[in-house]
């Protein structure tokens, strides 16, 4: 009569016996998910196998019929694991996407989803992939058979979730102890609630930062559109149609600095100048002050408003109010630049755009207008010399392509 008591040296001599082959296929599976899963801060990777006793322990509690009857290969779903880590949680989502597009996806667990708050745990997203025929084992010996049910799992965690999964691990489960205790019961799951919180908070930073640097790019993608068409060679007669407002509606309420921040772009973004200048000026006026750095984005910004008003003269001031507060703000400077080219004081424009490239030398449409000032000064090799510049820097421009052949013929040159 044949046992039912799985045999555990030839269930290990099997196992390691595999155990080459299970790390090529994990490290193959790796490295498709480091050359393809995409994020804007690139997560970390943990790879494992799982070790033989932990295997044999899991088969005795799952499958100690089919151990005891079988002579291949019996498969768990967690012997090759890897944990992809996050820095944020909108992060799993994205990286769960991208893993149901490169691999056969056979099971999705949202582990601890369905806990209460008192219980011990965090959740985690596990994806169960079969393996690809391009991450197999090349040139298998005779005999050995890669099982056709074999997976591999793919953990999904934040950098918090991994940290409280380790510790977890440690005192919970690795020792086999569950507490009792409720005090300690409260501290483990206050533990967990504050990690919980603080992935939530992380989050909504991130946020908040996207929707900041959303309305920031709108305002200076605005305001540069503006200066190119105001200081072209050929310069536009009107610039009205500038402030027309763009429909859309305000999604941020007035509290923080940073909201009123926020407030203040959108309504800019949308037309509402007066309304944007009120609000800056309420963070310049606060008690107590914005530090220095704060107060250099603030007028900055309410100099591109004034700016757009076409009040140059106070749009100048704020700049000027800007730079002094930073001195390494090369934007302000640059601005201050735009307005005196306007105003057609070119030597005044190109001290600053001087001044501006000395911070930051990377800058093709610095470059661009130091070249038109020159021009109107009559300078033209210092004119052509940025004209080159900003070409070198990959600036595809009309306008300086305009100005480019004008220099050509000043020196009666040939493109």
């Amino acid at each position: 009569m044949q046992s039912t008591i799985p045999a555990k040296v030839s269930i290990r001599q099997r196992y390691e016996s595999y155990e080459p082959y299970l790390r090529t296929i994990l490290s193959n599976i790796h490295s498709v998910l480091m050359d393809n899963i995409k994020l804007s801060s690139q997560p970390t990777y943990k790879t494992r196998i799982k070790s033989f006793q932990s295997y044999y322990k899991k088969l005795l509690r799952q499958k100690p019929v089919e151990a005891a009857g079988s002579d291949s290969l019996v498969c768990l779903t967690d012997m090759m694991g890897i944990r992809i880590i996050c820095a944020f949680l909108e992060d799993i989502s994205v990286v769960r996407e991208q893993i149901e597009g490169l691999f056969d996806v056979k099971e999705v667990e949202v582990k601890g989803a369905s806990q209460s708050f008192k219980e011990f745990g965090y959740e985690s997203v596990h994806v169960l992939v079969g393996i690809p025929e391009s991450c197999m084992p090349k040139n298998l010996p005779d005999g050995v058979i890669i099982p056709p049910e074999l997976v591999c799992e793919i953990q999904i965690r934040t950098i918090l979730q991994d940290a409280w999964a380790e510790v977890e691990h440690e005192l919970i489960y690795k020792t086999e102890f569950t507490p009792f205790d409720m005090p300690l019961r409260r501290k483990l799951a206050s533990m967990n609630a504050s990690l919980s919180l603080a992935d939530i908070i992380f989050q909504e930073i991130r946020d908040y930062q996207k929707k900041l640097q959303t309305e920031m790019n709108e305002r200076r993608r605005s305001f540069y559109k503006i200066a190119d068409d105001l200081t072209n060679i050929e310069k536009s007669s009107s610039s009205a149609h500038f402030n027309k407002p763009i429909e859309r509606v305000n999604p941020y309420v007035q509290g923080t600095i940073d909201d009123l921040l926020l407030q203040a772009i959108h309504f800019h973004n949308t037309g509402d100048l007066d309304s944007a200048i009120s609000i800056y000026s309420e963070i310049i006026n606060s008690k107590p002050a914005p530090n220095d750095i704060v107060l250099s984005v603030i007028y900055k910004h309410r100099g591109m408003a004034y700016f757009t008003k076409n009040d140059y003269e106070n749009a100048l001031a704020d700049f000027k109010s800007s730079f002094a507060f930073d001195k390494n703000s090369f934007r302000s400077i640059y601005y201050e630049g735009i307005v005196y080219s306007i105003q057609n004081k070119y030597e005044q424009a190109v001290e600053c755009f001087t001044k501006s490239l000395e911070i930051n030398e990377y800058q093709s449409h610095t470059f661009f207008r130091r070249a038109i000032a020159y021009y109107e000064l009559k300078q033209y090799e210092n004119a052509m010399s940025d004209v080159v510049s900003a070409q070198r820097l990959g600036l595809e421009d009309e306008g300086l392509e305009s100005l480019h052949s004008k220099l050509v013929e000043k020196f009666d040159m040939k493109v």
